[in-house]
């Protein structure tokens, strides 16, 4: 039987499939939404200019959209179960317990750094009782703050224990309203810098330390999901689709969210920057920038934004806290567990204000793990490889798919910190 009818240990049976549309909102909403206000203005602390964020993201995103389909929701449709489980059948019991505790913790952080810019919107009334954090911070900037951080987590926890049906319908509604809100704030931006040359606005200062290249952009709107498409995360959200063409609902969220939103929240920095002689290197909170174009909708939009992105978020990372103990906990106690370290990271502005750096550290930790599931589904019956090894087998510890994840993590890393 399955457990809240989540279906954490067997295929998502006919009678709990979705439609396309389900997806299309959870996507949109889970990717328009509270990185898009970090990750946006990053790119320009970063250096990157207008050729490289028009074009790099657009091709970055295509090939985003295209691992999804054709291979995410291929594998997803036709297991029907969670990549925690999946990779169980592979990987044996043991295995999969230390993967799902690297997993589930490194969703939760991802999920605090979106309860971290809720936050900085929330506390934009209380003025300077609750001091919000820039890039330089890295501790809790004060008990406001904290406080701010538990409330937010607490109520993105409560929706993420409804399950996933409730996540998406959450999306669904949400995701419309708030890219209308992000294109509004670009607009409006554009008004008072007396320009909609983009190409002249988004350049890189001469004396800007550093350049992220055209190919970084690329790579990193491509691979910042990684975990989620080419790790197979996202098994566990794609397996409850009817079709296939499901695969195709994440271009809601990055054409919407990684390219639209993400350009209109870069002009919203670059404003601060040339007109309010803000520091393009310390930046300035999301809550504060958003307030300023478009008042009171701003941020609300900051709130929901870091919502819907944190909703799925922490739903995936407490099936993976599930899968450690499948006895002992129930994916309800494995979400509030998740919800927990979620808003506990959430205080530590660190994991939102370099975003750019602990995504494709996440990505890196994890996306090899898809690599195991690619081959077991696609290539192992044609070259004679026992498919679904530790269930066939009664191996508790695939030593052959751990050298695998611990040898292409490591020459990742090292290529990282080398260059």
């Amino acid at each position: 039987m399955a457990t809240g009818e989540e279906f954490e240990r067997e295929p998502v049976p006919d009678r709990a499939l979705l439609g396309f549309n389900s997806f299309l909102g959870m996507y949109a909403g889970e990717h328009c939404a509270g990185t898009e206000f970090m990750i946006g203005r990053l790119f320009v602390a970063w250096g990157a200019n207008a050729f490289d964020m028009i074009v790099g993201l657009l091709l970055g995103n295509l090939l985003a959209v295209l691992t999804w389909r054709f291979l995410t929701a291929e594998i997803a449709t036709t297991e029907r179960l969670t990549l925690y489980f999946k990779m169980e059948k592979i990987c044996g019991r043991n295995l999969v317990t230390l993967y799902n505790f690297f997993n589930g913790l490194l969703f939760c952080f991802l999920a605090g750094a979106m309860v971290t810019v809720s936050a900085t919107a929330v506390g934009v009334p209380f003025g300077d009782r609750v001091r919000m954090p820039t890039f330089d911070d890295v501790w809790p900037t004060g008990a406001g703050f904290v406080l701010v951080c538990l409330v937010v987590g607490a109520v993105m926890t409560f929706v993420a224990v409804r399950g996933y049906a409730f996540v998406a319908r959450m999306g669904h509604i949400a995701a419309p309203w708030m890219f209308l809100v992000f294109v509004a704030c670009g607009l409006v931006i554009l008004g008072r810098l007396k320009s909609i040359d983009l190409f002249e606005l988004i350049q890189t200062p001469a004396d800007h330390p550093g350049k992220i290249p055209f190919w970084g952009v690329v790579a990193f709107s491509w691979f910042c999901n990684a975990a989620m498409h080419l790790g197979m995360s996202d098994l566990s959200v794609l397996r409850f689709a009817r079709e296939k063409k499901s695969g195709w609902a994440p271009a809601a969220g990055m054409f919407l969210g990684h390219y639209v939103a993400w350009i209109c929240a870069a002009l919203l920095l670059i404003y601060w920057v040339r007109e309010q002689g803000s520091d393009i290197t310390a930046g300035e909170p999301p809550g504060k920038m958003a307030y300023d174009a478009v008042g009171w909708t701003g941020l609300i939009c900051v709130v929901i934004a870091g919502w819907t992105t944190a909703n799925p978020t922490i739903y995936r990372a407490g099936l993976a806290f599930q899968g450690m103990f499948p006895n002992l906990l129930s994916r309800t106690a494995g979400t509030v567990i998740a919800g927990t370290v979620c808003t506990v990271a959430a205080v530590f502005p660190w994991f939102a204000m370099q975003l750019l750096g602990f995504v494709g550290l996440y990505g890196t930790i994890l996306a090899p793990v898809g690599a195991v599931i690619f081959v077991d589904h696609f290539l192992a019956k044609k070259h004679g490889i026992v498919t679904d090894y530790a269930a066939k087998t009664g191996a508790t510890f695939n030593w052959a798919v751990m050298a695998a994840w611990i040898v292409s993590v490591g020459l990742a890393m090292a290529a990282l910190f080398g260059h």
